[in-house]
């Protein structure tokens, strides 16, 4: 089942625009760092397919995904719709990943802009492989509650943290965190990823971390909390980063 992939921001439709259009700004929302976040944002929101709707409210990413922009009461609702797929496509079997990647990167574009609008987020990322079971399961986080509620837990990594329930589906779970920001709060979002064959046979995990003016201490006491339960228990995955 694939989630439905919008979200409705408390922001009116030229501040989403703003986040989609300024390239320093996509940084905030899109991904997390890496050394080819820069070259990524580029070919997927500003190579010469992107086409910008007349009006600002439509825009078609390389690869064929549309944004779509729609005022409503309660802000701007924020909608991606997927180009058909090819199933010749060297692209056709990351299909649902790409689809995931949307849902998660729209709750980030929405975190951004409601919590963080002038914020430089510093983040971790990791993913493990699906032998090890499922991340979400492993960190206690299966029942959290609703969207919107308040939650107060320690996690699976030892940490003991509080915030409320970004939101739900049927494989990612995203929480705010007190504790990850200096004002405000942090986000986290931990995602179970498919099966691809002779990719990711098992299917896997990832998580990240969105911080906020955390001091380098902070940060890095974060960091080697998840790395260490990071390592015990996915042992044969890659180091945070």
């Amino acid at each position: 089942m694939t989630n439905n992939l919008s979200v409705v921001i408390n922001s009116d439709a030229p501040q989403v625009w703003t986040m989609l259009r300024e390239p320093s700004k996509v940084a905030q929302w899109h991904g997390w760092e890496a050394d080819d976040l820069t070259a990524e944002i580029n070919e997927i929101y500003f190579n010469s397919t992107v086409i910008e709707g007349a009006d600002h409210t439509t825009l078609t990413v390389d690869g064929g995904d549309i944004f779509t922009l729609k005022p409503v009461p309660t802000g701007t609702e924020v909608s991606v719709t997927r180009a058909a797929m090819d199933h010749n496509s060297e692209w056709a079997a990351w299909d649902e990943d790409i689809t995931q990647g949307w849902l998660t990167f729209l709750h980030q574009l929405r975190f951004a802009l409601e919590r963080h609008p002038h914020g430089k987020r510093r983040t971790c990322f990791f993913s493990v492989p699906g032998t090890g079971g499922s991340a979400i399961e492993k960190l206690g986080l299966k029942d959290v509650p609703a969207p919107g509620e308040d939650y107060s837990l320690t996690l699976g990594t030892g940490e003991e943290i509080s915030g409320k329930v970004w939101y739900r589906s049927n494989h990612q779970v995203g929480l705010t965190v007190h504790s990850y920001a200096e004002h405000g709060e942090g986000l986290l979002i931990v995602a179970d990823q498919p099966v691809i064959p002779d990719v990711r046979p098992d299917g896997g995990s990832m998580v990240i971390l969105s911080t906020y003016d955390l001091g380098a201490h902070s940060l890095e006491t974060i960091r080697t909390l998840w790395d260490d339960w990071r390592s015990e228990n996915y042992p044969t995955s890659e180091p945070i980063h």
